[in-house]
């Protein structure tokens, strides 16, 4: 790497700079991936920049590492970005893992955060790698520190919108005038990207609601399309005491009551009321754990209901969704959870509320099952899907063959996207990019 010459920067002049911050051109070897995907075209240098990455496994940072891992094997080079979380060994991974120094969020403290700039082993790593495209999962730290690098190269952006991001700020602040001002950061860095995307219609309604007026993409969350193992399904049955007497309830999830936990809970409490036999597990980690506990115990569920802790094994997660009769994911939170895609693969239908941004999947009684956002509503559909077990099973089977769609495929989409955009970028057809300060 040969750094520029002292002097004055060579910056396009119809980029504007707070003065706070100095950019230095860079000139980098071309270390592009040798060869041309299936259509012939060039492979990508491509930096997925996330706040949340493994082994944190909430949605988007399972997200982000799908879309790194699945854009490796087509052969793309990879370089994700995020803050310093503890991954162990990373010589397995198939894309390059360049974190920055962070600190654990006060309110959650399985989170990090941390300004990417302070880190100078960062920024020297950084400069040795070039990049086609940035791609951010995150509107906050890590994706401040995608606009500063697209802003930086002269290279597109894309942000992809995940979350319910005022719902989260609300519960933290308890003060819905902050709760504001935290989506009108939100909305700030979507309107500096070069192409927005949501992972569903009614998520991409969510954006909008924001306060965000320009164009929104819809770009699926994918899955990993395989078969459970015999033998993992037999340990599960074992270390869970799974019986064959009574049909077995599953939710995979963070603890955290934002799950709508709480209605699964009550729900199963009905349903013992009405002397209906059922197993519920809850697998996960999360902040309301204790406290979901103590409610299991306050309804009388100890016999019923059992939280089971996170679960790290991915072949022992697909042996839970396959030995579940129903998957029970009531969330009104999550816009396109990747749970419900993997139930499905395995061939397992669920049960969400109706008009959820998460339940544009399901068509209910073909697919999966919808239902109010109410305990007793929520039992009887249980109830009702369990009642007759061959339509229970072509729901599964329905499932199946209706909502995986396969990363790969994504993956194969979202490339022709990237190229575009680099095209528009080198004929001088994108917009101007901004810096921010945060």
């Amino acid at each position: 790497m040969r750094r520029a010459k002292p002097g004055k920067p060579k910056i396009r002049p119809d980029r504007s700079l707070s003065s706070s911050h100095t950019i230095r051109p860079v000139q980098m070897k071309d270390t592009a991936p040798q060869g041309n995907d299936l259509s012939g075209q060039p492979l990508l240098r491509i930096g997925q920049f996330t706040d949340t990455f493994l082994p944190v496994v909430d949605g988007v940072g399972r997200v982000a590492a799908a879309y790194a891992n699945t854009l490796c094997e087509m052969g793309h080079q990879v370089t994700v970005v995020t803050p310093m979380y503890d991954t162990g060994y990373r010589g397995g991974y198939p894309f390059e893992l360049v974190d920055f120094q962070g600190v654990s969020v006060p309110a959650a403290r399985q989170y990090k955060t941390g300004e990417a700039t302070f880190d100078q082993h960062y920024l020297q790593r950084m400069r040795m790698i070039p990049l086609d495209i940035v791609h951010s999962h995150s509107p906050f730290m890590a994706g401040s520190e995608a606009i500063r690098l697209a802003f930086q190269r002269d290279i597109p952006l894309i942000g992809t919108f995940h979350s319910k991001y005022y719902d989260d700020f609300l519960k933290v602040t308890k003060s819905v005038p902050l709760a504001r001002v935290g989506v009108k950061f939100v909305v700030d860095f979507y309107n500096r990207c070069d192409e927005v995307w949501a992972v569903g219609e009614r998520t991409a309604d969510v954006l909008r609601g924001y306060g965000y007026r320009g164009e929104i993409q819809v770009m699926p969350n994918g899955v990993v399309i395989r078969e459970a193992r015999e033998d993992a399904v037999r340990t599960v049955r074992e270390r869970f005491s799974i019986r064959d007497d009574s049909p077995l309830l599953l939710f995979v999830g963070q603890m955290n009551w934002k799950k709508n936990i709480q209605r699964i809970l009550e729900a199963s409490a009905v349903l013992r009321s009405r002397g209906v036999r059922h197993q519920l597990l809850l697998a996960g980690q999360g902040p309301d754990e204790k406290e979901i506990r103590r409610k299991i115990a306050s309804l009388n569920l100890q016999d019923t209901a059992r939280p089971i802790g996170h679960i790290t094994d991915t072949a022992l997660l697909d042996a839970l969704y396959k030995v579940s009769d129903l998957f029970v994911f009531p969330s009104l939170y999550d816009n396109a959870p990747m749970v419900v895609r993997e139930a499905a693969v395995m061939k397992t239908p669920s049960v969400m509320v109706r008009g959820s941004s998460g339940s544009e999947i399901i068509r209910s009684g073909f697919n999966g099952y919808l239902c109010e956002d109410t305990a007793e509503s929520l039992a009887e559909t249980i109830f009702s899907a369990l009642s007759d077990p061959e339509s229970l099973r072509e729901n599964g089977e329905n499932a199946s063959r209706t909502i995986p769609v396969s990363w790969r495929e994504i993956m194969e989409t979202a490339v022709k996207r990237y190229r575009a955009l680099i095209e528009l970028n080198r004929a001088g057809k994108l917009p101007r990019k901004q810096l921010r300060l945060i």
